[in-house]
């Protein structure tokens, strides 16, 4: 799609910009943004193997800011007609008070990547095409195991068409798919049930979900949940922790990544916020940001402020080298901004956001850190957690996982709580294995009210020590 097709979705054109800003900038700001989405969301769901709902939601307006220093106003419409908008942009444009003095620069196009070619665009896919894939994988996962009685199943698609215009002449847009699978099950067994859920979710389009696709993730879910009929409680208190390679990155996702995003560095709220090129952890951890790797779920090709994507060093062996920044926290360390200003839609401003947040692989095999610990627990699956971003600390939830002792898997476990801090954490970590996994779930992460889709990834890590709430 080229500008001009946005203008048409939109019922725009350059001119109706300049209108916009020009109110928006008239009392003083000293730059404003517009932000078009046009969002369409199909779900469609399946219980007890009949489908039971399928519905559509379309979204569609411009959120409109105007900043003055530091401060940030913000309005937003839902309707597109110039009146409409223009009463949105006498919203925004009262964090100033001054006669308007910035100009509007000569708007041009900025070419972008495109890390998510898909070949069918989802608008063309229609409920029919769909409800096959919903019902071979609900047969898949009751083949697995006869203990299964349940099984629930969604598939949800999005096309978002974003088109991002600044006072600096800078125009950016962008089409951004979402497709997702996500089914669970429940498993009977002597009386006791056992339930679990798994999900693939990218921005692919619908030829991604092969039949291989659906039969993994058929028996990963059964496999997780009839495991669980085996598994224990460990016993409680300080052990050494094994996060698994792949979705653990939750964790490096909650309990650090949170304290990279420079708004709460700027705001002196993060634990990290003295702590640029200084050491943080072992010169064999290295962790990073990234909007570029093709067809993941946190990737975009240009951010909510029509910067450039990019992969973002934070910590470089072991040293702390980069926020995460928005255009207002650049300005602010005077540095460029990374690609990470993010928003949920329209409705809501930019925020410094992670995107897809993953450990680079270090120096140890698996074996070896499996083989490295006396005591101590592989934690596997994660589901909520809770993370205080001022200090760090957090609790989070283990869904699954195994016991080792003296350097062997012995049983599985299940339903303990994890205490601890995430610097510490950061700093605790003794071994980092060569076995990088990116989570593959709908992972979606929330702040300040605002939603957007994320993921993570890990090597397989040793801690060693972190609480774990187990029993006595």
């Amino acid at each position: 799609m080229q500008l001009n097709d946005y203008y048409q979705r939109f019922g725009i054109s350059e001119e109706i910009i300049r209108q916009v800003m020009n109110r928006a900038l008239a009392k003083g700001g000293d730059y404003c943004d517009l932000f078009f989405q046009h969002k369409i969301t199909d779900h469609i769901g399946l219980e007890d193997s009949d489908v039971n709902r399928a519905y559509s939601n379309v979204d569609m307006g411009v959120g409109i800011r105007v900043l003055k220093g530091f401060q940030t106003g913000f309005s937003f419409t839902e309707s597109l007609n110039l009146e409409s908008m223009k009463q949105a942009a006498d919203t925004a444009a009262v964090i100033a008070n001054s006669p308007a003095s910035t100009s509007i620069e000569n708007m041009k196009a900025h070419d972008v990547a495109n890390y998510y070619p898909i070949q069918k665009n989802w608008e063309t896919i229609g409920v029919d095409d769909k409800i096959p894939y919903l019902q071979r994988l609900n047969e898949k996962v009751f083949a697995q195991d006869t203990r299964i009685i349940k099984s629930t199943i969604s598939f949800m698609n999005q096309s978002s068409y974003i088109l991002f215009v600044n006072s600096d002449g800078r125009i950016t847009f962008d089409e951004q798919p979402m497709g997702q699978i996500s089914v669970s099950c429940i498993a009977e067994q002597n009386g006791e049930r056992e339930q679990n859920s798994h999900s693939l979710s990218g921005r692919y389009d619908i030829d991604y979900f092969t039949e291989e696709k659906l039969d993994y993730l058929a028996k990963e879910l059964v496999d997780r949940t009839v495991n669980l009929f085996d598994a224990q409680k460990p016993p409680a208190g300080e052990l050494e922790v094994i996060l698994a390679a792949g979705s653990s990155g939750i964790l490096l996702h909650e309990a650090i990544g949170h304290g990279m995003e420079a708004d709460f560095n700027r705001k002196n709220i993060s634990i990290f916020s003295d702590k640029i090129n200084k050491l943080v952890a072992k010169d064999f951890v290295s962790i990073v940001d990234d909007g570029t790797i093709p067809q993941m779920r946190g990737s975009i090709n240009v951010d909510d402020e029509g910067n450039d994507t990019e992969k973002t060093v934070m910590i470089e062996n072991g040293v702390l080298r980069s926020y995460l920044h928005d255009r207002m926290s650049s300005q602010h360390y005077q540095v460029k901004p990374t690609g990470s200003g993010r928003r949920q839609s329209f409705r809501h401003a930019p925020l410094p956001r992670m995107r897809n947040t993953y450990m680079l692989p270090g120096p140890h095999e698996y074996d070896e850190i499996i083989r490295s610990v006396k005591k101590g627990i592989i934690a596997e699956t994660f589901t909520n957690g809770q993370v205080n971003i001022g200090g760090g600390d957090f609790t989070f939830y283990v869904k699954s996982g195994y016991m080792i002792e003296d350097g062997k898997i012995v049983t599985p476990i299940k339903d303990i709580n994890m205490i601890g801090n995430g610097p510490e954490v950061l700093a605790n970590i003794t071994m980092v294995g060569n076995d990088l996994k990116m989570a593959e779930g709908g992972w979606t992460c929330g702040k300040d009210g605002q939603s957007v889709p994320v993921s993570m990834g890990l090597p397989t890590v040793k801690v060693s020590k972190i609480t774990v709430g187990g029993q006595n």
